[in-house]
């Protein structure tokens, strides 16, 4: 009886010799890590390049190695569909694979016998293959961020060569290249050379077709269009990336010496995927030059900073009523006093509808009333105007609230005229809680030729607020019930709480009433404005540190 210990399954099977390696065609064995585990006698004499450790991709023709990356990252239900044909040399090959563990076996069989049927396949596959591609292309190219499209698309570009660039001029006389490379990695920077230097680039740059460069001598390939791992270039290809409506963009493909040069099948494909990213590109670049407008002319209908006039503090909440808009119809506007002592005038109104037609309208109404405010400070006057232009706006379905206020301060009081034109009430809350309504009143802007305007005055004493508000705050419907109106009755007892609570306070106290109410519903725009003295500051007691 033997002194050795028995032999577990495991150490059994591992002295088998596993059958592929016996089969008498190639078969590679693929590491879940995409490198070469093992090959058979046949398959040495077939790759000589794979040897274990090495990856499959620089051990096989690249059609074999997209099969294997495009089987690990979904492999076909069918197995039929997972058979890939090919080229190797000049010998046809089909190839199945298998999963063992955690390798892949891929079998590979001569189909010699029958050349012409399997070039006509391996041309079907390779087109399809194709047009999967771009298609995929197509999605990834969606993105209408330029930086996020130029990384795209040279990273795809990367199915097609060893190093893909996207060279640009970048308005100032010079060109940025974003470049990809064999490890995947999409790297941004100046071009930092003449187009000229380079075969062909210069003409695409200029909109002319390139220069044939299908095979170059290696030192003619600038250094700066090489990665680490590429080696020596043997083949580039230059193809336009089109735009009709601005500056070329130039796609430029360079491979290792040691691959095939690019063929007509693949110049006339690298040219669809290049009108593909071009035409990507140039959506691109034409949704960030409206975006860079827009900002442009947004910035001028955006509500102004609030700011303390002579002795006034001010606070206002602006909030429109959603869909991604940062104007809308409700807004306000401050016309500081043109010399100390002066009347500063605060505005509020609100424009029939929503959105950027009447964002527009808004912009309009602050433009006259910047113009007419240092001319007259009779309300009556200014809305009379107002009225005039809206009306020669031609369009009598726009109509026009507003509520201006003149504030002036007189010692420890705040002095104000307040007239309503259309508009819901002022509201004063005293410092006791009391809500008093301002009793000012008139006709709608742009609703009928002659209108007719009440001008009210009161004075705020220290700890008193006046409070403007639009009626995307009244008219929120939420609540309990989902489908009720906020009301004039329930502001104004949530204000009878707020006495002596300062502009800023009262201000994100409504907007927060307003907000809870809609919860998730959708509610109007929303304006709210406050206003009162300043309060005196407490003297410092002389005992008292700074800090």
């Amino acid at each position: 009886m033997s002194g050795h210990p028995p032999r577990t399954k495991h150490q059994i099977l591992g002295t088998i010799t596993p059958t592929w390696r016996l089969a008498p065609y190639p078969v590679l064995a693929v590491d879940p890590a995409g490198a070469v585990a093992g090959v058979n006698e046949a398959g040495r004499l077939l790759f000589a390049g794979a040897v274990p450790g090495t990856a499959l991709a620089d051990a096989v023709p690249g059609w074999l190695a997209r099969a294997h990356q495009r089987f690990t990252e979904r492999p076909p239900a069918d197995p039929r569909d997972r058979i890939v044909r090919g080229k190797v040399g000049e010998r046809f090959f089909e190839a199945h694979p298998t999963a063992s563990g955690t390798l892949v076996l891929w079998w590979l069989m001569a189909r010699a016998d029958r050349p012409e049927r399997d070039g006509l396949a391996g041309l079907l596959a390779a087109e399809r293959e194709r047009t999967s591609f771009l298609a995929a292309a197509s999605r990834e190219l969606s993105s209408l961020d330029v930086e996020s499209c130029l990384d795209s698309t040279v990273a795809l570009a990367r199915y097609l060569a060893d190093v893909a660039l996207v060279v640009s001029p970048d308005g100032r006389r010079d060109y940025t290249a974003v470049q990809c490379g064999p490890e995947g990695r999409v790297r941004t920077g100046r071009l930092g050379l003449d187009p000229g230097d380079v075969p062909g680039l210069a003409e695409v740059l200029h909109g002319y077709p390139p220069v044939p460069s299908q095979w170059i001598a290696p030192d003619s390939v600038p250094g700066r269009f090489l990665c680490d791992g590429v080696g020596e270039p043997g083949s580039m290809m230059v193809t336009a990336l089109a735009d009709p409506g601005g500056p070329d963009s130039a796609l430029v493909l360079v491979r290792r010496h040691d691959r095939p040069r690019f063929s007509e099948d693949e110049e006339e494909f690298a040219r669809a995927f290049a009108a593909l990213a071009g035409t990507a590109l140039a959506a691109a670049r034409r949704h960030a030059e409206q975006m860079s407008i827009t900002e442009v002319l947004i910035q001028d209908l955006l509500p102004p900073r609030t700011r303390d006039l002579d002795g006034v503090v001010m606070a206002a909440r602006y909030q429109t009523a959603g869909g991604g808009l940062r104007v809308g119809g409700d807004f306000y506007d401050v016309y500081p006093a043109a010399e100390p002592g002066g009347e500063s005038m605060i505005v509020l109104g609100d424009v029939c509808g929503r959105g950027l037609k009447a964002a527009v309208l808004t912009g309009k109404l602050r433009t006259a009333l910047g113009i007419l405010q240092p001319v007259t400070t009779d309300h009556r006057e200014l809305l009379d105007r107002l009225n005039t232009m809206v009306l020669l706006g031609g369009d009598p379905n726009t109509f026009v609230t507003l509520v201006l206020a003149s504030v002036r301060h007189l010692g420890p009081r705040v002095q104000m005229r307040l007239t309503s034109a259309g508009h819901p009430a002022p509201l004063i809350v005293r410092g006791d809680g009391r809500v008093e309504e301002v009793p000012t009143a008139g006709t709608l802007i742009g609703a009928l030729d002659d209108i007719d305007a009440v001008t009210a005055s009161v004075e705020l004493a220290k700890g008193e607020t006046c409070l403007l508000h639009t009626d995307g705050v009244t008219e929120a419907r939420g609540g309990p019930l989902g489908n009720e109106f906020f009301g004039d009755e329930r502001l104004r007892e949530e204000l009878s709480r707020c006495g002596g609570m300062p502009p800023d306070a009262l201000v994100e106290r409504v907007h927060m009433l307003a907000s809870e109410w809609i919860g998730d519903g959708f509610g109007d725009d929303m304006a709210v404005v406050a206003m009162g003295p300043r309060p005196e500051r407490l003297p410092r007691d002389e005992g008292a540190t700074a800090r």
